[in-house]
């Protein structure tokens, strides 16, 4: 599998591999992931190894990734990336090209490597999960998501949190998706008598005067290897349109996703239509008129 970038896509193709994983008896699936995300990728049990591409690492680095490529005679490579890079390393493979998979919107000249595509499913804008799933069908197997990720205990420590919080990640990769509302929500829940927790690589200031038995803040103290397990230990998960709440989707745990200028129904918690996973749309697509007490609402119900 060659999907080496982002967190929120690895969780989209890792629940497709999961589904490969139990429908092939005994099978083994190493994954070539960006080295920031390579933990993650390892505390998967999907996964039997891991192959770090390191972004920037020159051309010895990529040599050394080819040459791990190599060393194993693969009966399918998955290029679910489409670009040059990933084009690439799927045309080193010892695969023949014929069980080489590419995808139909492929880029950069990606679709050379491959002998086989991926059908777009039906629909102008189709989930993302969607479109990696055809990948099973040229496969043979039957196009459908089978079992929840489950993770491994982590290589980093896992911080010491009392039971029964709230997981809130206020960041997210672009700007226009962060909802400014997780202050005030947090306050909501302080005031309820509930513990929340903050979490994810961007840094976020918190209230200083917070209790400190009931509020911790881990923003850009979270290893992406920590984050199943405090996602297994939370009461609800609450996030922007980021990779935490696929994770949280993806594991079948209880999570919140808050859209504003993104459709929901293209990147978010898949299947939507699990009792799990929930969706508040800001009114107009603008997540300044989005109201913390609508999302506590949500939370609560």
């Amino acid at each position: 599998m060659i999907k080496p970038s982002s967190l929120g896509d690895i969780i989209h193709g890792l629940q497709v591999a999961e589904s490969i994983r139990l429908q092939l008896d005994g099978a083994q699936i190493d994954w070539v992931a960006r080295d920031i995300f390579a933990p993650m990728v390892e505390a998967c049990d999907t996964v039997s190894r891991v192959l770090p591409f390191y972004r920037g690492g020159g051309f010895g680095a990529f040599g050394q990734l080819i040459a791990d490529i190599r060393d194993v005679d693969y009966d399918w490579v998955l290029d679910m990336q489409g670009l040059a890079r990933s084009g690439v390393m799927a045309a080193c493979s010892k695969t023949p090209r014929k069980h080489r998979i590419g995808r139909s919107d492929a880029r950069e000249g990606s679709a050379l490597a491959c002998g086989v595509k991926a059908k777009l499913p039906p629909g102008d804008a189709p989930h993302a999960v969607d479109i990696l799933r055809e990948f099973m069908s040229v496969m043979g197997l039957e196009n459908q998501l089978l079992g929840a990720l489950t993770f491994s205990d982590p290589h980093h420590a896992l911080p010491e949190l009392p039971n029964g919080y709230y997981l809130l990640f206020p960041g997210s990769r672009r700007a226009e998706k962060e909802w400014p509302g997780f202050l005030e929500l947090t306050e909501l829940l302080l005031g309820d008598g509930e513990t929340v927790v903050w979490g994810g690589d961007v840094s976020a200031e918190g209230n200083a005067h917070w209790p400190s038995d009931r509020f911790f803040n881990l923003t850009a103290q979270t290893a992406l290897d920590v984050l199943p397990m405090m996602i297994a230990s939370a009461k609800v998960t609450v996030c922007n349109d980021s990779g935490p709440m696929h994770l949280a989707a993806a594991m079948g745990r209880p999570v919140i996703g808050i859209f504003g200028p993104t459709p929901p129904e293209r990147y978010g918690p898949y299947p939507l239509s699990a009792p799990s996973n929930r969706v508040v749309r800001a009114p107009e697509g603008e997540l300044s008129l989005l109201r913390s007490d609508t999302v506590l609402a949500e939370i609560q119900s």
